[in-house]
């Protein structure tokens, strides 16, 4: 009788994993070496058991860490440079909203936040440019329209997380 341990595992049940060891990487609790080793195992990992070793000595991930801030706790002027955030990165990529995170964003948490997603979306996409030697230039006129789109979302209070970016930044 297999216990469900034994049971193998599916792409969508080491994606999580995969996550929870970038997360990890990018707290400081792996080492470069020590994040690539276990992304390998969790990518070839044949049961629930080889899968839940990759992790098992990790801290769970805490959910009050990803709730939205409460929409009260911002100012105008809160609301008002998040947007900026956004906005200053259409001509400035990531220098604007970078100014913005580590100069408006000590003394407003939400600020460091959208700025920081917006640091994190211009890399991203800077990253691209370079790896596809210009080509993946084109997608910046989507970039426009998705910070315009987080623009408003900060100036309504709320929280915008860009689709498929690398958050170096935090």
């Amino acid at each position: 009788m297999n216990t469900s341990g034994d049971l193998r595992v599916s792409d969508a049940e080491r994606e999580p994993v995969i996550q929870r060891l970038q997360d990890a990487y990018a707290e400081g609790r792996l080492d470069e070496d020590e994040f690539d080793m276990r992304v390998q195992l969790a990518i070839t990992a044949k049961t629930r058991n080889d899968l839940g070793g990759v992790i098992r000595d990790l801290e769970p991930v805490r959910r009050e860490r990803f709730a939205p801030a409460p929409v009260a706790s911002e100012t105008g002027e809160d609301r008002m440079l998040a947007a900026a955030a956004h906005a200053v990165a259409v001509p400035t990529l990531f220098v604007g909203p970078l100014v913005l995170m580590l100069v408006s964003g000590k003394r407003s948490e939400y600020v460091r936040r959208h700025a920081a997603e917006a640091v994190n979306f211009q890399v991203t996409l800077l990253l691209l440019t370079i790896v596809t030697f210009g080509i993946g230039g084109v997608v910046y006129a989507v970039a426009w329209i998705l910070s315009a789109i987080a623009a408003v979302f900060a100036l309504t209070g709320q929280t915008f997380r860009y689709p498929w970016i690398l958050r170096l930044v935090r």
